[in-house]
This record gives C-alpha cells, sequence and structure tokens, in this order.
C-alpha cells in the first residue's frame, strides 16, 4: 500500500536569524515522520546540524558515511545531539543552502527510537559535503517534539518541514 504525506508544519527562520527550528505538540496519530530540511548558518564555515527528541540530549547515538569530494569516511558520537548532517555556511556561495531529510519510523512506539539522515551540505564553489548517519535515541517515550540545531544560528530563509506519514 502506499504511504500518504500529510504536512504537519512547517517552520522558515526570519530576517534576525534562530538558534532552533522546534516543531512542538506533534500529533500522535501517524506511523512515521519525515522532516525535510534546507538550512544556512550567519557565520562560520560549515558546521553540523544537529536535532533532538522531546527536548533531550541523553540515550543517543550515531554513526555517519561522508564524503567531500576529496575524501570519504566514518565517523560516531554520543553527545551533544542526532546528526542531520551539515549545513552551509555563511562565507559559502551566497543563497545556497544545504538540504537534508531525516525519517523517523514508528515515533509513536514503546521501543527505542531510530532515525536515518541524507544531506548534502554545499557552496557550489569548491566544496560539498554528502552524509548518511543512522541515529539511535534510546528512550521508549513517544515523541511529541523535534528541534534542529546546529553550532551556529540559522540564517534567514532557513526552512523545515515535519511531515506524518500513514499508510493509505
Amino acid at each position: 500500500m502506499p504511504n500518504t504525506f500529510i504536512k504537519i508544519a512547517t517552520v522558515t527562520v526570519g530576517s534576525s536569524g534562530a538558534a532552533n527550528i522546534d516543531f512542538t505538540n506533534i500529533p500522535q496519530t501517524f506511523t512515521d515522520l519525515k522532516l525535510v530540511f534546507s538550512t544556512r548558518i550567519i557565520t562560520g564555515s560549515q558546521a553540523n546540524i544537529w536535532y533532538k527528541f522531546n527536548n533531550s540530549t541523553s540515550s543517543l547515538s550515531w554513526r555517519g558515511l561522508y564524503g567531500t569530494g576529496s575524501a570519504a569516511g566514518s565517523n560516531n558520537g554520543t553527545t551533544v545531539g542526532l546528526l542531520a548532517g551539515v549545513t552551509t555556511a555563511a562565507n559559502d556561495t551566497a543563497s545556497v543552502f544545504a538540504s537534508g531529510e531525516i525519517y523517523i519510523p514508528n515515533y509513536t512506539s514503546s521501543n527505542n527510537k531510530s532515525s536515518a539522515v541524507d544531506n548534502v551540505g554545499e557552496n557550489n564553489a569548491t566544496a560539498s559535503t554528502v552524509y548518511l548517519v543512522a541515529n539511535l535515541w534510546s528512550n521508549t517515550a513517544a515523541i511529541n517534539q523535534i528541534t534542529l540545531y546546529s553550532d551556529y544560528n540559522f540564517a534567514q530563509y532557513s526552512e523545515a518541514t515535519l511531515y506524518g506519514i500513514t499508510k493509505a
């Protein structure tokens, strides 16, 4: 059976930037969730994007595979947050944004919560980074909040849309 995507909410960052992109009071009526994002930060160079469920940064782990065009590798972690990849920075090509998707199956179940990320951070000039990440939040609570954040504030026009997925 085909899946049905229903938009829950879209958040667009305003002219003063934002430290986080938050989705709260997520309905518990879907099977899965999908968060699609397009981001840029206001300072620094390319930086990591993180996310957390229910405002928790404990009991988490991730493993990422990445490629930069000149190198490939893997990394992992258990602190800061769940890895959503990298974001485009202020000193990258103007008006270029990183893009990515986070897929969260069975977000209301009483099991630990896994999620998968597909992300590209680019600058349309000399560098881009591609990430595939597997994340695990070892918590049995249903997910009712998702926060996307970085080491620097998100720039104006950064945007994220949360979809609920049901079986048709």
